[in-house]
């Protein structure tokens, strides 16, 4: 099979850039979505443009992926409510490691509608589909690894697989921006990329914090860039 030259071209140039599409499911998307992001559809021809482009070295998607009995939702905890309470999560292995956690409507449990892709996403274009969130105990917003650390419980290879494709540069689109998208990013910058969040290709949760969650972001060593930006255009050249 003959190679593409855009692609030739770029890894000649040391640029080698993979974009990361996170969670474009049904749950997080109006008008039916159960934890529905405003405005969360919207993105989709964007994010569809990016897919398109040849000099991308790797496409990867993400789904929440969660059982019936994840500890995220405010259903499995007596008199909780979603968004309003939170949970201790505690590391199953060492139980001295615990964090809290915002609770949510039951969202994207596995194999249900909900949690299918959104259907104008061009998936085709996908060379993987990593899930996340699939240990009930655990809460996992990235696409990489959750936040215990001694020692981790899930991991699901996505930095090996970068590696192996000799990633150089990360793009992150998807939902919701300062939850999954956040994590993500930061994740893909400690594991030695040079990542961006693509701005218009994701949406927040919450809008009013959506300001000072990027600057956490940048504080963070990742850019939230336009895509009239140099870093986007460049995926075009």
């Amino acid at each position: 099979m003959a190679s593409d030259p855009s692609t030739a071209v770029t890894a000649a140039s040391g640029f080698r850039p993979a974009l990361i599409v996170v969670d474009m499911q049904e749950d997080f998307c109006p008008p039916n979505g159960s934890l529905a992001v405003t405005d969360g559809r919207t993105i989709v021809p964007l994010i569809n443009t990016l897919l398109a482009l040849p000099s991308l070295v790797l496409r990867i998607g993400t789904r929440d992926w969660h059982p019936p009995n994840h500890i995220s939702f405010a259903s499995n905890h007596p008199s909780a409510q979603p968004f309003v309470d939170t949970a201790t999560i505690v590391n199953p292995h060492n139980p001295a490691e615990r964090y809290q956690t915002r609770l949510w409507p039951v969202h994207c449990v596995a194999d249900t509608p909900g949690a299918a892709l959104v259907p104008e996403l061009d998936a085709a274009r996908l060379d993987a589909v990593i899930d996340k969130g699939t240990d009930p105990r655990v809460e996992m917003y990235s696409a990489f690894y959750d936040p215990l650390r001694a020692p981790r419980v899930s991991d699901t290879g996505l930095a090996d697989a970068l590696r192996k494709a000799r990633v150089t540069h990360v793009y992150v689109v998807g939902l919701a921006g300062d939850y999954c998208v956040r994590s993500t990013v930061v994740d893909a910058h400690a594991e030695g990329f040079e990542t961006y969040v693509v701005a218009e290709g994701t949406r927040p949760v919450d809008v009013g914090g959506w300001e000072a969650c990027k600057v956490q972001i940048e504080g963070a060593g990742v850019r939230v860039v336009s895509v009239e930006s140099e870093e986007v255009r460049r995926l075009f050249s």
